[in-house]
C-alpha cells in the first residue's frame, strides 16, 4: 500500500503481506513480483510486475489501475516476465521489456543458461490503450531507461553483457545499435546519473583474467541441459560469485567511475543504483535492504 503522510509530505510505503514469504516459488505467479518502478508526470508510479502486468499506483489515494495484463498474448507471444518499465516525460508512452515468453521470472536461471533469444521491449499508449512490440528477439532484455531526446530507449541484454539502443520513434524507429558492448559484468537495471550518463547495476561479474561459467557455458547447451539434471537453482544461485558492481557509464560506452563490493558484503546481488541528492540507493533482487553511497564523501 501507498500512501502519503500528512505531516512529513513523504510518500510512504506499506508491504502487506497477502500471500506466503517471499522465496516460495510456486506462490510466485500468484502473488506477483514488482520488479520496475517509475514515477510519471502526475505523481503517479508505474509500476511493472513480472507476471500480473503493468500498473499505475495514485500514492496519496492507493488507488491502483492495471494498464498491461501478465500473461496475455501479444504479437503470438505471452508476456510471461515482465521487468522494468520507463515513462515519457509526458506520461503519454509506456515502454518496458519482457525478458523471456518461455520462461517465468521463478525460472530466471534457466532463461540465464540458455540464453534464449525471445525477449521483447514492448510499447503501451496510455491515451489509446494500444499495445505494441517494438523489438524482439532479445537474449533476456532487462532494465529500460528511455534517452533525452524520448525516441530511443537503452535496454540491458543480461546474458550478452551489453546494452543496446532500441529507436522507439523518430526516423530511426524500430532499428537498434549497440549503446555498450563487453561489459566486465551482467547488467541488470540502467538508470540516469547526474553528470548525463547511465548507472549500470551488475549483480555478477565476468573474470578477466579468469573462468566464467556463465561465457563458458554460452556455447554449450548440452552442458547447461547436464547442469539443471543435477542441481536445483538455489544450489546454482549459490555458485555464483557474490561480486557487485555498479558503473557510471556515458554515452560511447566510456565508463567515468566505478564502485565495488568483491564479496558482497554490504550489497550482494545487485539489482539498481538510483542517484538522489548526492546519493546513491543502492538495492537487490535477493537482500532486504537497501544501501546508501555518499557520492560526496571522502
Amino acid at each position: 500500500r501507498l500512501f502519503s503522510n500528512q505531516q512529513t509530505g513523504l510518500t510512504e510505503l506499506t508491504l502487506v503481506f497477502l500471500c506466503p514469504p517471499a522465496g516460495a516459488r510456486e506462490d510466485e505467479p500468484t502473488c506477483g513480483r514488482p520488479l520496475g518502478i517509475r514515477a510519471g508526470p502526475n505523481g503517479t508510479l508505474f509500476v511493472a510486475d513480472a507476471y500480473l502486468g503493468v500498473f499505475e499506483v495514485d500514492p496519496a489515494t492507493g488507488a491502483v489501475t492495471r494498464l498491461v495484463a501478465g500473461g496475455q498474448e501479444v504479437g503470438g507471444r505471452k508476456l510471461s516476465f515482465i521487468n522494468d518499465v520507463a515513462v515519457t516525460q509526458d506520461g503519454r508512452k509506456l515502454y518496458f521489456t519482457d525478458s523471456s515468453s518461455r520462461w517465468q521470472r521463478r525460472d530466471y536461471l534457466h532463461l540465464i543458461m540458455e540464453a534464449t533469444a525471445d525477449g521483447r521491449v514492448l510499447e503501451y499508449d496510455t491515451e489509446t490503450r494500444e499495445l505494441t512490440v517494438v523489438m524482439e528477439n532479445l537474449r533476456f532484455p532487462n532494465g529500460i531507461q528511455l534517452l533525452p531526446d524520448q525516441e530511443s530507449v537503452l535496454v540491458a541484454e543480461t546474458t550478452m553483457a551489453r546494452i543496446r539502443r532500441v529507436h522507439v520513434a523518430g526516423l530511426n524507429k524500430g532499428g537498434m545499435d549497440t549503446f555498450v558492448d563487453n561489459l566486465p559484468g551482467f547488467p541488470d537495471n540502467i538508470r540516469p546519473s547526474s553528470s548525463g550518463g547511465y548507472w549500470v547495476s551488475m549483480a555478477a561479474v565476468r573474470p578477466n583474467p579468469g573462468f566464467s561459467m556463465l561465457d563458458f557455458l554460452s556455447q554449450r547447451p548440452w552442458v547447461k541441459k547436464l547442469i539443471f539434471k543435477l542441481f536445483s537453482q538455489d544450489v546454482l544461485i549459490k555458485a555464483v560469485p557474490r561480486y557487485s558492481l555498479v558503473a557510471e557509464i556515458q554515452d560511447g560506452g566510456v565508463c567515468r567511475r566505478s564502485f565495488h563490493d568483491p564479496n558482497g558484503l554490504v550489497a550482494a546481488y545487485v539489482s539498481e543504483a538510483h542517484e538522489h541528492h548526492g546519493k546513491l540507493y543502492i538495492g537487490s533482487f535477493r537482500s532486504p535492504y537497501i544501501a546508501v553511497l555518499d557520492l560526496q564523501g571522502p
